[in-house]
């Protein structure tokens, strides 16, 4: 396998709205540097990207795809994202590691949602970016419309160098204003491009466009400018470190025109990902931060120095086990080599080591800086750790996923499927950072959480498919809170049991009163005279524990209570632990019934974002949801909403969030407080509780 260095390398990461065609696009450029035979189809679920059982079924990509190709003595290295919300993860893993991101929208719709937030993913990152109009084939198709709308809600900087000569059925060439040239595709797998001369009657909108590209190279520097100002243009040369130099500086975004249903610009597009976009080199350092002590470095990408190697995904697969794909971000490695994990301190050997197009695999024997690989059954690494030499103890700083924003209880079908789906879960976890599962043991359930209900229905269908365990996704419970809000100033309980031979007795006087929200639990012995011995009084006090762990009113622990023991009595024989611990316990229950009970319910702060034309909406279905409104401010085009809503109402919030805003709102969320229930609300909660106690559950 031919080895290349940092200058011979491009790393970009395509991303976009569902379904805008960037596996499609994909296929073809693997197809056109002859990396695969044929170009597959998504319909048909042989692309190269989408390979897995899910992603085959349900035609879309699930999680990101590592494919490679060699143009002009040249490795591209590609990974193509999935479009969806629900993975955004993914998409965040896979700019991590890129040198350029590669937003792909569609030549009729035009900017979508997904557009503008995997945009802003890039954006965060602050790399360099480039657009792709896809589907110029489309009879509706309408290039220069979309191309207006993209500077204007995407990003002012952009600049066409390629579009099409022809739109709809008919479209087979581009022009390509860098180069100056038209050039004609054949059919779609032919492979065949002809470069023509520009059809005069194309040549005014060329020159235009070209002038634009100058103009915004010209921007680069005050030479530059100043030349372009005398002399009205630039030397080819002056034009072509100009533009790439402007890439690097995210000065200019270029765009381009293809068809990946027809094969059209993928030529163009390489020819330029290869001469402009950077290459490792180019971009430099990273920062790192010493993993023993304060203070951050640059790592370079030198072939010859220290290693450096980050892990951005893990995958599972069932005949291979644990694949982690990294790119190398310093020196080189190879097969054997022992590097240290920096996020854990443990050795680990790079066993066989490969390049990945999709799920095909070739070996290689070395990696250098800049470059992108797997290695198979890695002990103790994860996604988002740094493995490095002795020498150079860095860690690469991780990727930041979006936290969870939706959240369901599992519930086994079957007994005895516990450490399966432990299993499971756990795998799933490695595999997607974004999906999460945590056991509660207030509400005694075991809660998965994610991005959307398709991530968390397809989490459940590969514990199926993988370990063979079925669940049910439940809503999960409230973990609400009993408190009072009176006073009991005398709760007395007398606990007397006879039944031959020694007996039970126990005698407790309580008074119980609330306490300041938050303060948590207070008990205080009162007691005078000796009337209960001091030795029975921590048996109380763990009594009246035990009974608010259980909860009086509706089963949930009770806070915020001062329970004082005043009065009591006992006997010298029938008086033990145990008879003074059940005294406590009814005793408690009854001062605490007496004592107004309340319900009270966790409130989350959760901060929206929302186009301002869905505002009204929005705020419409926050009320519904009992929440309140705390502010709102500007933010762009979008508008941000603070608002405090019971957790109670928030399941599947994010799903009706996306349908109020076409997807364009998002949310999240925090605990804030406990508060009240309304009364209504509590009644329904204590009678179901009722009913479920005297049925036994």
């Amino acid at each position: 396998m031919k080895e290349f260095n940092s200058e011979s390398i491009r790393n970009i990461a395509f991303i976009g709205h569902g379904g805008s065609g960037k596996t499609s696009f994909s296929e073809v450029l693997l197809h056109t540097a002859g990396e695969i035979n044929r170009i597959g189809s998504i319909s048909e679920g042989t692309t190269t990207s989408d390979y897995s059982p899910n992603e085959i079924e349900k035609q879309i990509s699930i999680t990101l795809s590592a494919l490679h190709l060699e143009w002009n003595n040249t490795k591209v290295n590609i990974i193509d994202t999935p479009g969806f919300a629900d993975f955004s993860g993914e998409v965040k893993g896979a700019l991590k590691i890129a040198d350029t991101a590669v937003l792909v929208i569609k030549a009729v719709e035009g900017v979508e949602v997904g557009s503008e937030i995997t945009y802003g993913f890039a954006e965060e990152r602050d790399i360099p970016t480039a657009i792709i109009i896809n589907k110029i084939d489309n009879e509706y198709s309408k290039f220069s419309e979309v191309f207006e709308s993209a500077k204007e809600r995407i990003s002012p900087s952009a600049v066409v160098v390629t579009f099409p000569a022809k739109e709809g059925i008919n479209a087979n060439t581009i022009i390509d204003v860098v180069k100056m040239k038209a050039y004609q595709y054949g059919a779609a797998g032919s492979k065949t491009v002809t470069e023509i001369d520009i059809p005069a009657d194309l040549l005014p909108d060329a020159e235009e466009y070209r002038t634009q590209l100058t103009e915004k190279v010209a921007e680069l520097n005050e030479d530059l400018m100043n030349k372009y100002f005398e002399e009205g243009a630039l030397s080819e040369e002056e034009l072509k470190n100009g533009l790439k130099a402007s890439i690097l500086n995210k000065n200019i975004v270029p765009v381009f025109a293809v068809s990946s249903l027809k094969g059209i610009g993928g030529n163009n597009f390489l020819d330029f990902v290869v001469d402009y976009f950077p290459s490792p080199k180019d971009v430099g350092a990273v920062e790192a931060v010493y993993k023993d002590k304060d203070g951050k470095v640059g790592v370079q990408p030198n072939p010859t120095g220290e290693p450096v190697i980050f892990v951005f995904k893990t995958i599972s697969e069932q005949h291979v086990g644990e694949l982690s794909l990294f790119k190398v971000y310093s020196g080189n490695v190879a097969s054997g080599l022992d590097l240290v994990n920096q996020n854990n301190g443990k050795t680990e050997r790079l066993s066989q080591l490969s390049i990945l197009n999709g799920r095909n695999r070739k070996d290689i024997t070395k990696v250098y800086a800049g470059d992108i690989a797997a290695v198979v059954k890695l002990k103790d690494t994860h996604t988002n750790n740094t493995l490095t030499s002795k020498n150079l103890p860095v860690i690469i700083p991780p990727v930041i996923y979006p936290g969870p924003i939706i959240s369901g209880a599992i519930i086994a079908k079957a007994k005895g499927d516990e450490d399966k789906i432990a299993t499971g879960l756990h795998t799933l976890h490695e595999e997607d950072l974004t999906f999460s599962v945590k056991f509660d043991p207030e509400i005694a359930q075991t809660i998965i959480s994610g991005q959307g209900e398709l991530q968390l229905s397809l989490a459940i269908k590969r514990l199926k498919d993988r370990y063979g365990v079925e669940v049910d996704l439940e809503e999960p419970k409230v973990p609400m809170r009993e408190t009072i809000k009176g006073t009991c100033a005398s709760a007395e309980y007398k606990h007397k049991k006879q039944s031959g031979g020694r007996g039970q007795f126990g005698h407790v006087v309580f008074k119980v009163e609330p306490v300041q929200r938050g303060k948590g639990f207070e008990f205080a012995n009162a007691i005078v005279g000796g009337v209960v011995p001091g030795r029975f009084v921590p048996a109380i006090e763990k009594g009246v524990v035990e009974t608010m762990a259980k909860g009086v009113l509706a089963g949930y622990p009770v806070v915020d209570v001062k329970v004082t023991l005043f009065f009591g009595s006992f006997h010298p024989v029938d008086s033990d632990d145990m008879s003074f611990k059940i005294a406590a316990s009814q005793g408690f229950k009854k001062g605490f019934l007496d004592a107004k009970p309340v319900l009270l319910e966790p409130i989350y702060e959760v901060v929206i974002t929302v186009p301002e034309e869905n505002m009204g909406d929005v705020m419409g279905d926050i009320s519904s949801r009992r929440g309140k409104i705390l502010g709102m401010d500007a933010q762009g085009k979008y508008q941000v909403i603070k608002a405090n809503i019971p957790l109670a109402e928030l399941y599947k919030y994010s799903s009706t969030l996306r349908s109020l805003t076409q997807g364009r709102g998002n949310h999240s969320k925090k605990f804030a407080f406990y508060d009240e229930v309304p009364k209504e609300v509590e009644t329904k909660i204590v009678e179901e509780y009722k009913k479920l106690r005297e049925e036994g559950l």
